[in-house]
């Protein structure tokens, strides 16, 4: 099981601790992932009292806990914001990466906000509401670079990197193949690569490179450049919320809350709490 690519910005959850999250995206850009014309018609809520949600505690900002142990993040917000909408008691029950589909495989928990990429493999195993996000790619370049834009045509030999064996990579290979690919093992040294000048550019997940630009290293040194790359073969269908297979009822239910939020701008909200830098 694959997620979407993991933030290891320690400057976020510092400040997310001491209730000091950065202030609201400075563009003002929100984008939408919901078709506003889409209207879903609200399910049979009798049978379902209660919503027992499953999560982990380290991948902020979706999901993390708190010095105290108080799970925290835009998952975790989004979650409680459903439980009021659909007017039902909830639980959040933290657990780890790789337990989660066997617990709720288990009924253990009847959803699962566990940042899971929707592809062909996740659907394998498990059925999605409509997505709630999705995962960009963006190309991020030192500050001071003299490239104006980056286009197949605009960046023959110029050295980019990208994490080794990646749908980044991939990409590069197939859309930018006049480009001299530099792979990395890890995230940490890919974005050390572009602050010490051994590449020219850095393609990856603009979610983890947005937070990346927010912290203090990332943020003297280098910024994004160009727009986000959205690609359901490459990059997946999006994150959403997962059930176990053939469980209508709650799913159905999930959308209906969603899409209500979303209308409401409720999601809308959260979306600039966490997201000071739009990877969009």
């Amino acid at each position: 099981m694959r997620r979407i690519s993991r933030c290891t910005s320690a400057a976020f959850v510092v400040l997310a601790a001491l209730g000091c999250l950065p202030a609201p995206a400075a563009d003002g850009f929100v984008p939408s992932f919901r078709d506003p014309h889409h209207k879903i018609e609200k399910p049979d809520l009798s049978s379902l009292r209660n919503l027992r949600f499953l999560t982990e505690d380290d991948f902020p900002p979706f999901h993390f806990a708190l010095p105290d142990g108080t799970l925290a993040g835009f998952d975790i917000d989004l979650a409680r914001a459903i439980c009021e909408e659909l007017k039902i008691p909830c639980t959040i029950q933290a657990r780890r990466f790789d337990t989660l589909v066997e617990s709720l495989d288990a009924d253990k928990g009847d959803a699962m906000m566990g940042s899971i990429r929707i592809d062909a493999r996740s659907r394998d195993e498990l059925d999605f509401t409509l997505p709630y996000m999705l995962t960009p790619a963006r190309f991020v370049v030192p500050a001071t670079t003299r490239l104006t834009e980056v286009a197949p045509e605009s960046m023959p030999g110029k050295r980019i990197g990208v994490l080794a064996a990646s749908a980044h990579d991939a990409y590069l290979a197939t859309f930018f193949p006049e480009t001299t690919r530099k792979t990395y093992e890890s995230q940490a040294s890919l974005r050390d690569g572009l602050v010490r000048r051994e590449i020219d550019a850095l393609f990856g997940d603009a979610l983890s490179l947005s937070f990346w630009l927010q912290a203090q290293d990332g943020a003297q040194c280098c910024r994004f450049l160009g727009g986000p790359y959205i690609d359901r073969r490459y990059f997946g269908e999006g994150v959403a919320i997962a059930v176990k297979k053939g469980n209508d009822s709650v799913r159905q239910a999930l959308d209906y809350a969603l899409a209500t939020l979303a209308a409401r701008g409720t999601t809308t909200e959260l979306y600039l709490k966490y997201f000071p830098l739009s990877p969009f």
